[in-house]
């Protein structure tokens, strides 16, 4: 179960951060839509998150420090939870721009914050089930003798 869920949350981190390294400018666009940073700080976002994603995805896809990964992923959904839901109680009309550029949507287009923090928070049930389970077959952690020794398992 773990090797899957370690899998799953490497392809969703994965397809984050591919568009945004595809579109830096479509990605900064989206940051600054939230309105929460000053212009600099939106810049340093849009291109560092991008780069993180794709830290947590190889970490995940080789299954090396595993519950790290999973908890910083976890910790980054939480942020996204709250920024969408920053924007929604703001009364922002924008794209969340998770998978693909976002920002202000056009005229008559509806936004999908709870369906967007939904799938985050089911997303980060999954991280929290990797930090509290990390161990999976085929895993670097594995290899290297890297996983937690299981509760009352003396080494």
């Amino acid at each position: 179960m773990a090797l899957l869920v370690r899998l799953g949350l490497a392809a969703v981190a994965l397809a984050a951060a591919l568009p945004k390294f595809a579109n830096l400018r479509g990605s900064r666009k989206s940051v600054a839509a939230y309105q929460l940073f000053p212009p600099e700080l939106d810049r340093l976002i849009a291109v560092g998150l991008p780069v993180l994603e794709l830290v947590v995805a190889v970490l995940l896809v080789t299954g090396l420090m595993t519950r790290y990964a999973a908890a910083l992923f976890g910790a980054m959904l939480v942020a996204f939870i709250a920024g969408i839901a920053s924007a929604w109680a703001r009364g922002l009309k924008i794209a969340c721009g998770c998978f693909d550029e976002g920002g202000e949507l056009a005229a008559g287009q509806q936004a999908q914050y709870g369906l967007e923090i939904l799938r985050d928070v089911g997303l980060v049930a999954l991280a929290v089930f990797l930090v509290i389970w990390p161990r999976s077959p085929f895993s670097l952690d594995r290899l290297f003798s890297l996983e937690p020794v299981p509760r009352g398992k003396k080494v």
